[in-house]
């Protein structure tokens, strides 16, 4: 069973569509800890602001209990934000899985923020990328990401006319927690690998 958690946070109907494509008849909703508990993968969905994320997690009783989870757990885009220490998006502490934290994009000339569309991800170190070809294009939407740590497993350069632009985690691992933050359910062939890889792990 793949179960995704349910907080009211997340584009959990494109998430849902990916994971049948990828071979997963009937992913299950929920906020149940027992059910998450019990289910063999589970996906952290998160779109929007990684405070209001915590907070609607926080109410749910989850904040606490994702990071005792076992099996294999993704989070995607704001749901990978929320694996870090802390976000300066709300200024909000998180659940403190990934050894890292949360920065807003800083202004650069020729740096569009937010950082939307295709881009690479370089440096791929983990089964999740199993099969991918370095600089494999991803999609992104996001104004804010995780600094590069000792739990990054890719990463992706956000270039600007003028300077470097900004390096940051495309993904991070840590134990059995993975977080993408890039959308692999908007992917195309690349994010259908990584989310059949993850099934896989």
């Amino acid at each position: 069973m793949v179960a995704i958690v349910d907080y009211g946070v997340g584009n959990i109907r494109s998430v849902v569509n990916a994971l049948k494509r990828a071979g997963v008849c009937s992913p299950v909703l929920t906020s149940d800890r027992e059910v998450l508990r019990q289910a063999g993968h589970v996906v952290l969905p998160g779109v929007g602001d990684a405070s209001v994320a915590m907070e609607a997690l926080r109410a749910e009783g989850l904040a606490e209990f994702i990071p005792t989870l076992t099996q294999p757990v993704l989070g995607i885009c704001v749901g990978a934000q929320i694996m870090c220490r802390r976000s300066e998006e709300g200024d909000c502490g998180c659940l403190g899985i990934f050894d890292t934290d949360v920065r807003r994009f800083a202004p650069q000339p020729g740096l569009k923020i937010p950082h939307m569309g295709w881009n690479t991800i370089s440096n791929l170190s983990s089964p999740l990328f199993k099969g991918l070809p370095e600089g494999s294009y991803v999609y992104y939407v996001h104004s804010f990401f995780p600094e590069v740590c000792s739990d990054t497993i890719c990463t992706t350069t956000h270039s600007a006319t003028e300077g470097e632009g900004q390096t940051f985690s495309g993904a991070l691992c840590h134990g059995n927690f993975y977080g993408c933050q890039f959308h692999p359910e908007k992917s195309g062939a690349t994010g259908a690998a990584i989310l059949k890889n993850f099934l896989e792990i």
